[in-house]
């Protein structure tokens, strides 16, 4: 339930332009007035992230996370609004995502706040929470919404019953409230429970830390003990990523080493067997991992020569090996060596190829896949014939995602 990787959104102010920092399409990086970025676009070197973003969603609508005015849900990819400068998404009960300019929206779900505009309500549009344009990163969980900003503090609004938050207190919050005084967080990641979430982060020094509830050990301190504010898992300082999962927790440090913890009924840590750890607990010994992504119950990662893999549960081919059979360690999905990103959702997952086609399997009952049916999918299938497919987000039954030309 979320393009777990930080998008590396910098604030801008005309008439200064800013080059992206994620290191697709080209080298560019800083400030760059409006002159030479027409001189780089010229000479053919200025990075693809400045052409248009636009922002598509699918599946249920029943609370208005489509984003499309209505709670009308799609099988097939439908554009939210006119905006073409959308930078990151993040699907969970709520809809959030981020703008180029740093902007932050959200949408559908409120039950609990999580949409952070100061009410309750469902909104079935996007809504810009607050006025700033300094939003770095956002993850939407099962009831609640954490961000970082580009100045390295962190916020989070929503439930806390179970401390999910953050802010030492068991108060939910309507409106982005900031977690303690650091400035130093840099990726962050909501849970996917409901009734039990917690919360994960990474520190700019590479530590891990975090907080809420602790079913299954899933926050990796050792314990099962709720925490309201943020621990610091471990004492590794390598961290690159955290993904948040319903009862479960994964990580991939610098060195390309990936890690689980947390429930394993269905084998979703990937270490061969059915027992859950409390701390975090390597997968095999490589150390060549990219990116992790979790669901429910299952995980799915992408190696740093572009395979796919998955692991966990299986009843409706959310690992995408062709069968409904659960696995406890890592399936290679396919040959194919192209893989760039992948996000795992309730029980679907979806990724996005090298050449910006998207693709997803799993359930599909309600049209979260996209591939204008209900169908149900054991092995990836092409979502639409688009080629300028950039960022994904599944949620648990609906799907976001961003092009870039």
């Amino acid at each position: 339930m979320g393009d777990r990787f930080p998008g590396g959104v910098i604030s801008k102010t005309p008439p200064v332009v800013v080059a992206p920092v994620d290191g697709e399409g080209g080298s560019a990086s800083g400030l760059w007035s409006l002159t030479e970025q027409l001189d780089l676009q010229k000479a053919g070197s200025w990075p693809q992230g400045v052409l248009p973003r636009e922002l598509y969603a699918w599946g249920a609508g029943g609370s208005g996370q489509l984003g499309g005015g209505t709670t009308v849900s799609k099988s097939s990819p439908v554009q939210i609004g006119s905006l073409s400068n959308w930078e990151q998404v993040s699907a969970g009960t709520a809809s959030a995502a981020i703008t180029l300019t740093g902007q932050l929206y959200a949408w559908g779900r409120n039950n609990n706040g999580q949409v952070g505009d100061g009410t309750a309500l469902d909104t079935s549009s996007p809504v810009q929470i607050g006025a700033l344009t300094n939003w770095s990163q956002v993850s939407t969980g099962g009831n609640h919404t954490v961000a970082v900003k580009t100045d390295g503090t962190l916020w989070s609004w929503g439930g806390n019953s179970v401390g999910q938050l953050g802010d030492n207190t068991t108060a939910s919050k309507s409106s982005p409230v900031q977690i303690g005084a650091l400035t130093t967080w840099s990726q962050v990641s909501a849970g996917l429970s409901f009734t039990q979430p917690h919360t994960a982060a990474v520190k700019t020094d590479g530590t891990l830390w975090a907080w809420g509830r602790n079913n299954d050990g899933k926050l990796g301190d050792g314990s099962g003990s709720r925490r309201s504010s943020p621990v610091q898992i471990g004492a590794l300082t390598n961290w690159a990523q955290a993904a948040a999962g319903y009862n479960h927790t994964a990580g991939v440090t610098t060195s390309g080493e990936l890690y689980a913890w947390g429930r394993n009924n269905f084998g979703q840590l990937g270490g061969g067997t059915a027992a859950s750890k409390s701390s975090p607990v390597q997968i095999g010994a490589l150390t060549t991992w990219a990116q992790v992504a979790t669901g429910h119950t299952h995980c799915a990662a992408v190696k740093i020569g572009g395979t796919l893999w998955a692991w966990g549960r299986n009843q409706s081919g959310q690992l995408g090996d062709g069968t409904v059979v659960d696995k406890s360690s890592p399936v290679q999905v396919g040959l194919i060596t192209t893989w760039s990103k992948v996000s795992a959702g309730g029980s679907n997952t979806a990724a996005a190829k090298t050449d910006k086609t998207l693709w997803a399997w799993g359930q599909n009952t309600a049209g979260q896949l996209g591939d204008g049916t209900t169908a149900p999918r054991s092995s990836p299938v092409q979502i639409g014939a688009l080629t300028t497919w950039f960022r994904v987000s599944v949620g648990s039954n609906y799907t976001l995602s961003t092009t870039r030309g």
